[in-house]
């Protein structure tokens, strides 16, 4: 039943995606879908790599630890796409392929120092503020480009390009049309910073007509979301 009704979410997912690139003029498998599992168990997590999910997406610590340890044997990419505190960045790096919050120089040196620590390769993408709210995180976008370059140079890290979230209120398009314009600020000096991290259940179709190479998905995916149970 689960099973029926993750793959029904996907395969809808996978259809949108389809649409927005059709509109866009840009060819689905340059996209790739980030299943965001937080507050769902290990057991939903499962079943998406069966119907051939890669990617997944956790935002709080203590839930996406718990989740990769009892799945390592899987052949999953870890993404961490929350706020991200320099007292969770040994855990974070014990698991996390990639770093979708990279939005301080504090934290790219927390970042390189763990990463070397344990002798593990940790991609970032850098968090861009699309809006006036410091509660969500985020460099301002005159700053990424220097905050790139600081990844770009720090051990134990490489370089992926950026992420955002759409402002509330504002028209997603706009906004990651912004934010485009920022990715390739930092390609000019990054070329192999070729992610664009943007776009969710609500605007997936405005972020791949500007350019976003990764989705990041969970309702629209796996339903509305529950308590979280191990």
């Amino acid at each position: 039943m689960r099973r029926d009704e993750i793959a029904a979410g996907l395969a809808e997912v996978q259809e949108r995606i389809a649409q927005a690139c059709e509109a866009a003029r840009r060819d689905p498998g340059e996209i790739t879908l980030i299943a965001v599992t937080k507050t769902r168990p290990a057991e939903d997590v499962r079943i998406l790599a069966e119907l051939g999910v890669r990617d997944v997406g956790e935002n709080r610590d203590q839930e996406a630890a718990a989740k990769a340890h009892e799945l390592a044997g899987l052949p999953l990419t870890w993404h961490f796409v929350g706020q991200l505190q320099t007292n969770k960045v040994r855990s974070v790096v014990g698991y996390a392929d990639v770093i979708h919050s990279v939005d301080r120089g504090r934290l790219v040196e927390a970042v390189s120092k763990e990463a070397v620590r344990q002798g593990r390769a940790v991609g970032c993408l850098i968090q861009v503020a699309l809006d006036d709210d410091p509660g969500r995180g985020g460099a301002l976008p005159a700053d990424v480009p220097g905050l790139a370059d600081e990844v770009a140079a720090a051990e134990g890290l490489w370089l992926g390009g950026v992420m955002a979230v759409a402002p509330l209120g504002e028209d997603p398009g706009k906004a990651f049309a912004r934010l485009r314009d920022v990715a390739l600020a930092v390609r000019e000096r990054h070329p192999r910073a070729t992610m664009i991290s943007a776009g969710m259940s609500g605007d997936l179709t405005e972020a791949v007509a500007n350019g976003a190479t990764h989705v990041r998905i969970g309702t629209a995916l796996l339903g509305r979301r529950k308590p979280f149970v191990r």
